[in-house]
């Protein structure tokens, strides 16, 4: 490739890796890193490449500090806290593992110059959460959407862990058979939304305990099921995705708990004041020992006032701790 030809990418180069708002380059320091490439740069000439590059999209801003003029690359695809935000995202999520989070680290890294690169790299030093050990996640991501958009079944292999720390597989290693619709991201794990016809159910999945995912020659099923399947209210009525019987369920509790339930629930839900104090609303949870774990957890601020069935149930989930964890057992 011609001299010039390479002279401009490798400005763009320099000013992209070397440059930002708060470090800039003089005239002869970006003659001089040019000359490393073995690429010789005048003043005059460089003035015009700079114009080039402005032309092409490039931000090149010159600013004078004392008797200097500095030039830096401005504005860019994304800035610092954006890629601080992706960067937070990628270190916390959990169905990603630690090699993979630091490769995508190091790419968004090159987003920015060497200088911003060090603040993303110490942000990600803060976080040591729990990560998944299963690399092959992205892989089922993949085929999943390859599936979805190819309106076709899939069958896989689920696994869980047992007490030696070895993936089992569950059904004795039999195959899962389902049609898949859409892929959800819900306390810091990927899972799989399919239509199971054998049960006639929709079922959730963890995509990390996913194995030997394949389509199938077979259509999906399930499309009227999916034609009125709201994926939002689905993950607000499951608690850590632990399914259970759906079930619109009435609580009342105290004013300084509204902001919970509409945290966990939106804004949407029927809500209304019972008086200065209290209020009340109504909500559809899949009902667990989950669910009944959030709400014990927010003590005597909230209530389930309804209907009996899930009392029923939660009377028998106290029932239980209580000769669980009776003193003397």
């Amino acid at each position: 490739m011609a001299k010039g030809k390479l002279k401009m990418l490798y400005l763009a180069k320099i000013f992209s890796e070397e440059t930002d708002d708060e470090h800039g380059l003089t005239l002869p320091e970006i003659a001089e890193r040019l000359g490393k490439y073995d690429i010789q740069a005048d003043r005059k000439t460089l003035y015009q490449d700079f114009e080039e590059l402005r032309g092409f999209g490039y931000d090149i801003i010159s600013e004078q500090v004392g008797h200097s003029t500095y030039y830096h690359l401005g504005s860019r695809e994304f800035e610092l806290p954006e890629l601080k935000l992706l960067v937070d995202s990628v270190q916390s999520a959990k169905f990603i593992t630690d090699r993979k989070s630091r490769e995508l680290i190091r790419k968004l890294e090159g987003l920015v110059s060497r200088h911003q690169a060090q603040q993303l790299h110490r942000q990600v030093l803060i976080s040591g959460r729990v990560k998944t050990m299963n690399e092959s996640i992205y892989y089922n991501i993949d085929r999943l959407h390859e599936a979805i958009n190819a309106d076709s079944q899939i069958r896989f292999q689920y696994y869980q862990w047992n007490v030696k720390r070895e993936m089992a597989l569950r059904r004795g290693g039999a195959w899962y058979q389902a049609s898949p619709w859409a892929l959800m991201w819900d306390d810091e794990n990927y899972y799989l939304v399919a239509y199971d016809a054998q049960d006639d159910l929709i079922k959730h999945y963890r995509v990390d305990k996913m194995l030997r995912i394949a389509a199938t020659a077979q259509p999906r099923l399930g499309r009227e099921r999916f034609g009125e399947f709201d994926t939002g209210r689905y993950a607000r009525s499951l608690f850590g995705m632990f399914g259970g019987e759906e079930a619109d369920v009435i609580l009342q509790g105290d004013n300084d708990m509204v902001g919970v339930v509409i945290d966990r629930f939106g804004k949407d839900i029927p809500l209304v004041a019972l008086d200065e104090g209290h209020f009340e609303a109504k909500v559809r949870v899949a009902i667990s020992p989950q669910f009944f774990g959030w709400i014990i957890a927010l003590g005597s601020g909230i209530r389930i006032a309804g209907p009996e069935p899930v009392l029923k149930k939660l009377r028998g989930e106290i029932r239980r701790l209580n000769e669980q964890y009776m003193e003397g057992k």
